[in-house]
């Protein structure tokens, strides 16, 4: 695994996300209880033995350097190799794509020394271990190879996503975006494996051709003429594209099969470490079935829920099926249920607040209410 490398790419808008995306993208969005959404993508990667990472970045990305910093918790801070931010150039124009930034990063393609590049976007939670993906692609001799998951068409949103339709011998013969009437089931994880120098002729011919977005005008509309291949991730994927999938894939984690899955069975999931006093329980505190951070005090009644470091729930608050994030604090006789608070919220004492599990409710960072 030392002769592949990383690129997160970080750079698809992330309005979807509304509120929760105001000030930061995608990959800077809190999930989990301690986390953030690149934590799963770069644990993915240096669990998998890769040691050099780079993160193409658009705008918005002061909170995402400010988590990042040199990248020691993910063992990033290295003398060779290690976390490099791929800025865009001074003209980028963010509405027209993602490929100018590619082209202007490579000269850091060109000098990395890996053979292999893995590129991922930063909205899929899951645990994978890209050695088993690497073997297959060098094993079938493709251009390409894209990491797939297959779900269910009758309930899952195909908005802005990418679906795959593939042979017998796992060919990807078209590919489709945001489908209004899908061919298939299987839809792309946004993580591709293919050889550096294949990656740096492909953005050369694109740009030269007046192409600005990566996936369109250098995979898809060169699909006849490559041989790509689909490897299908048998495990949970969580792919974050809307409010209503963020809080699906957090109340995801409650569920014990899948907190195994994400955090122990294939490495842990590192994050940014904060120095902060375990849980305080007070005997007022009802708690059930509920992922609470380090740093919080609890003297209400929290369930189905997940708070992250530093919420304060006072006396007689009730927190039902909701996401907290950090230094939030429920006043006395508060109720919330089906809500999203971002940072810094205050609510105020006896506010009933009340969303539902398709509308949650979304409330932004430093708001009094």
């Amino acid at each position: 695994m030392g002769d592949l490398m990383g690129i997160v790419n970080n750079t698809k808008s992330g309005t979807l996300l509304k509120e929760l995306s105001d000030n930061r993208y995608t990959a800077a969005v809190p999930f989990g209880g301690r986390y953030r959404m690149i934590d799963f993508v770069l644990s993915n990667m240096v669990n998998s033995g890769i040691r050099n990472v780079g993160i193409l970045v658009q705008d918005k990305y002061r909170s995402l350097m400010d988590h990042l910093r040199s990248g020691k918790e993910w063992g990033l801070a290295r003398k060779t190799d290690g976390l490099f931010i791929l800025t865009p150039p001074y003209h980028h124009n963010v509405r027209k794509g993602d490929l100018d930034n590619f082209h202007c990063n490579r000269e850091y393609l060109e000098k990395s020394h890996q053979k292999y590049v893995v590129i991922s976007g930063s909205n899929m939670i899951c645990n994978i271990n890209y050695t088993d993906p690497l073997r297959f692609h060098k094993e079938h001799g493709g251009d390409i190879t894209i990491l797939y998951t297959e779900e269910d068409s009758a309930t899952t949103d195909f908005y802005n996503a990418t679906v795959l339709s593939m042979d017998e011998a796992c060919q990807v013969k078209a590919m489709e975006v945001s489908p209004t009437k899908p061919k298939s089931n299987r839809l792309s994880m946004d993580m591709l494996i293919m050889e550096k120098a294949f990656l740096i002729d492909l953005i050369d011919e694109a740009v030269a051709k007046g192409g600005h977005d990566f996936l369109m005008d250098c995979i898809i509309r060169n699909l006849s003429s490559l041989k790509v291949f689909g490897y299908h991730h048998p495990g949970y994927v969580g792919r974050v594209h809307s409010i209503q999938s963020y809080f699906k894939h957090n109340m995801d984690l409650l569920q014990t099969d899948i907190w195994e899955e994400i955090f122990v069975k294939s490495g842990p999931i590192y994050t940014k470490v904060k120095d902060q006093a375990p849980v305080k329980y007070m005997d007022s505190a009802m708690v059930k079935n509920s992922l609470i951070a380090n740093g919080c005090i609890i003297e209400g009644t929290v369930e189905n829920s997940i708070l992250f470091r530093g919420v304060r729930v006072h006396k007689g608050a009730v927190i039902k099926d909701s996401i907290v994030m950090q230094h939030c604090e429920i006043d006395e006789n508060s109720e919330l249920k089906h809500i999203i608070l971002d940072k810094d919220v205050l609510v105020t004492r006896d506010k009933k607040l009340r969303g539902s599990r398709e509308y949650p409710m979304v409330v932004e960072k430093n708001t009094s209410l």
